[in-house]
């Protein structure tokens, strides 16, 4: 088939007459780029560009990058671009479809490959149709957000901006030009670790070095969980991006999964056959096939077996659903791992089995069917099979789904091309003698390598009653920890949009404390009786169980009467001995703004004053109980500036510090209640126990410096009280505010507060909600 120029130039020239010098010169280049067909193809989309009516830019564009386009992704994305343009021209300006074929050539740089090309011109035609002013900005820096997104997150960027600001033009317009300080946080926590885009060449040229062939890699979307590398059609499709393991690179990441897909194809003599194979057999024998391809290539290669090794997981406890998937990891590793010992006699037997005819059978598949049944067949007997949907959960993030093993057409695998981490800040305590002595560099800053504490404070010479500390020292500040929060107007969360940091208040007399404690010697007393009856004691006795741990001697004499008479027994005929405990774990968090430096109307004391004696009885209550129980402290300086304080950890006595700490509690700023009540949730979520409550006492409603909408923060804060209790924390408010009964039974819910209309019983009251909520 031989195309002629001459068919299409009087068009395309009388559409766009600066094309007369140079059409001919474009035909040419992409006559060496393109077949016949795809040459066709081509000229046939001019004339589609002439037909929209759109300008003569349009024409020219769109003869200019195509060849761009071809030559990364194949003519077949010819048709996909002209039908692109086609659908657009209805919803955007022609200057609108130049700007998307002039950045394409980039776009198909960036995916190089046409099924993820065809998935970006779907994601213009979405957006097109749910907020077309989004383009234009978008494709003047289309560069960055594709040398920092996969498709998969720019489809979940592109998808926030639009239902954000679906009505909010200029907003709308800032957001996907990234000017918007929303669009930069979505940027970041959409931005993934290492691209493949970025890694495909180096790839490329790790491959040839192992097995002196080339290999063809693609990307895939890995937009879904559970995403597994695949081998399909001659080609190891890896996902578009991927996350560092630990100390182990994104990049050293793709490495581990293309050599062992590579071996797959290297040391693979046939198929396997699914018949009469249930779906955990299939997937067991895909556990020993992978193990034997990675025996062939450490091998030949003996270096491949750290990395494999570094990548096999060791999951804690809870990772996963059922108890058989701890010991199938641990067969994974002793598979490649010869002197690795189990301890159960069977399993050992069948690994020892594998290493010992492994050497004799390196290219021979159906020798990982017969172990993979084997196994299937202990686990069966010891009904500890999990299902596929468990077993798929398996998390070797290196290896692939082993699809092709299972198909039968004979392809022709021979023939086809298809960080040390950074050593962090260390704190050294020391001694008076060497901190005098061997300081290294005095005027270090926060960045320094080492910090060097002292255990007391230091005095200078001219010794005037204040320490260094006082006098030169800053408050140590946490890492920041960054909440998304939620827009009621939008109904969307504004990911990471609140700040906060960890800080330190200064230290009081623990004796204030002390004597807060004798004061109240009356309120004590009475406390002590309610905490003697919720004190968890000795060991209860549950009877009338099916799987218990002893016999109940009455409840069997029981049953055996019940069957000599004929009468069905009740086979609940076990027993279990319980020890007492109250299985809770308690955060009270304390409103620290401006408000609490008020004084409290008919006494002498501040909020301020009442909150630390109300903090006081209740630790000498909690800790009678024994419950592990922390006070924490909030103020707000802005969304960028959460001030979080902890007075007393779960771990700490209330001893000496955690009463100085508490003496030493100051009020200020404002009150950014759901960013704390979110920070709380994050230590109350890494607690064992069972039950935990979050116990806020506050003296008015949300409200901070920043933001203006009354409704906003309030919102915020049921949506975090809603978020907490999905993940079994509790929250209860107690509210200082008499005119609380407008907002704070929407944050909380109906019975989940209790506002106090005389704020100076809060030392009383405090400790008794206590009492009546953990009871």
């Amino acid at each position: 088939m031989k195309l002629a120029l001459e068919e299409y130039a009087p068009d395309l020239i009388k559409a766009a007459p600066e094309l007369e010098d140079s059409l001919e010169g474009l035909f040419h280049e992409s006559a060496r780029m393109m077949s016949p067909i795809g040459l066709k193809d081509y000229l046939d989309g001019a004339r589609a560009m002439i037909a929209l009516g759109k300008g003569p830019k349009l024409l020219v564009s769109y003869l200019d990058e195509m060849p761009q386009v071809v030559k990364e992704c194949g003519e077949d994305a010819i048709r996909d671009v002209v039908g692109a343009v086609l659908k657009l021209s209805s919803m955007v300006s022609g200057e609108v479809l130049m700007l998307m074929l002039s950045t394409l050539p980039g776009a198909a740089r960036r995916f190089g490959d046409p099924e993820l090309l065809r998935g970006y011109l779907a994601l213009l035609h979405r957006l097109a149709a749910i907020a077309p002013r989004g383009l234009r900005p978008m494709f003047g820096v289309l560069e960055e957000l594709l040398g920092k997104l996969t498709l998969s997150g720019l489809r979940r960027w592109v998808d926030f901006g639009a239902e954000a600001y679906r009505r909010d033009l200029p907003k709308q317009a800032d957001y996907f030009g990234l000017v918007s300080q929303d669009s930069r946080a979505i940027l970041k926590q959409e931005r993934r670790g290492t691209l493949f885009i970025d890694s495909q060449r180096r790839l490329n040229f790790y491959l040839r070095a192992f097995w002196a062939r080339d290999f063809f890699l693609r990307p895939s979307a890995a937009d879904f969980a559970g995403f597994r590398p695949f081998i399909e059609s001659g080609a190891l499709h890896l996902p578009d991006a991927v996350d560092a393991i630990g100390a182990t690179s994104g990049l050293d990441l793709y490495r581990a999964m293309c050599a062992h897909m590579a071996a797959h194809i290297a040391y693979s003599d046939r198929g396997l056959g699914q018949q009469a194979l249930n779906p955990a057999q299939i997937f067991l024998i895909g556990l020993f096939e992978d193990a034997r391809v990675e025996y062939c290539a450490i091998d030949a290669f003996p270096g491949l077996k750290t990395m494999f090794q570094t990548l096999l997981p060791v999951s804690a406890a809870g990772t996963y659903e059922h108890e058989t998937m701890y010991l199938l990891e641990r067969i994974a590793r002793a598979l490649i791992e010869p002197e690795l010992r189990l301890g159960d006699v069977e399993i050992d037997n069948l690994i020892e089995t594998f290493h010992t005819n492994i050497a004799e059978n390196m290219l021979e598949t159906m020798m990982s069917w017969s172990l993979g049944v084997e196994l299937f067949n202990l686990l069966a007997e010891r009904r500890a099979v999990p299902s596929l949907r468990i077993l798929e959960s398996l998390a070797i993030p290196y290896r692939d789904d082993n699809r092709f093993v299972w198909a039968m057409e004979g392809y022709d695998w021979d023939n086809t091309s298809a960080y040390q981490p950074e050593h962090g800040q260390v704190r050294k305590k020391v001694g008076l003698m060497e901190f005098v002595n061997e300081v290294d560099v005095e005027t270090a800053g926060d960045d320094a390598q080492e910090i060097w504490v002292l255990g007391s404070e230091l005095f200078p010479y001219e010794d005037e009653g204040v320490s260094y500390n006082e006098r030169e020292g800053k408050e140590p500040v946490s890492d920041p920890f960054h909440y998304g929060e939620w827009d009621y107007k939008v109904q969307l969360h504004r990911p990471s949009w609140a700040t906060v940091y960890e800080r330190r208040q200064g230290s009081g007399d623990p004796g204030a404390i002390d004597t807060i404690l004798t004061a109240h010697r009356g309120i004590r007393h009475r406390i002590k009786q309610i905490v003697d009856r919720l004190r968890p004691q000795g060991v209860s006795r549950q009877r009338r169980l099916e799987d218990g741990d002893e016999l109940d001697i009455n409840a069997a004499v029981d049953a055996m009467v019940m069957t000599r008479i004929g009468h069905q027994p009740d086979m609940r005929i076990t027993m279990r001995n319980v020890i007492n405990r109250r299985d809770l774990a308690v955060v009270i968090l304390l409103d620290l703004s401006q408000s609490t430096n008020e004084m409290v109307r008919g006494a002498e004391k501040t909020v301020l004053d009442l909150t630390r004696e109300a903090s006081a009885l209740v630790a000498s209550a909690i800790e009678g109980i024994g419950d592990p129980y922390a006070i924490h402290g909030f103020a707000s300086d802005g969304r960028h500036d959460v001030h979080y304080y902890r007075f007393k950890n779960f771990e700490q006595k209330l001893d000496a510090e955690a009463k100085a700490r508490l003496a030493g509690m100051k009020g200020g700023l404002s009150t950014r209640m759901g960013a704390a009540m979110r920070h709380a949730g994050h230590h109350l979520a890494a607690r064992p126990e069972s039950h935990k409550l979050l116990l806020i006492v506050t003296d008015g409603e949300p409200a901070d410096i920043d933001e203006r909408d009354p409704q906003y923060l309030r919102a915020d804060a049921k949506k975090a009280a809603s978020e907490l209790a999905q993940i079994g924390i509790s929250s209860y408010c107690l509210t200082l505010d008499p005119e609380a009964d407008r907002y704070v039974s929407r944050i909380f819910g109906a019975n989940n507060y209790t506002i106090i209309d005389q704020v100076e019983r809060l030392p009383e009251k405090l400790p008794t909600l206590f009492a009546q909520l953990t009871k």
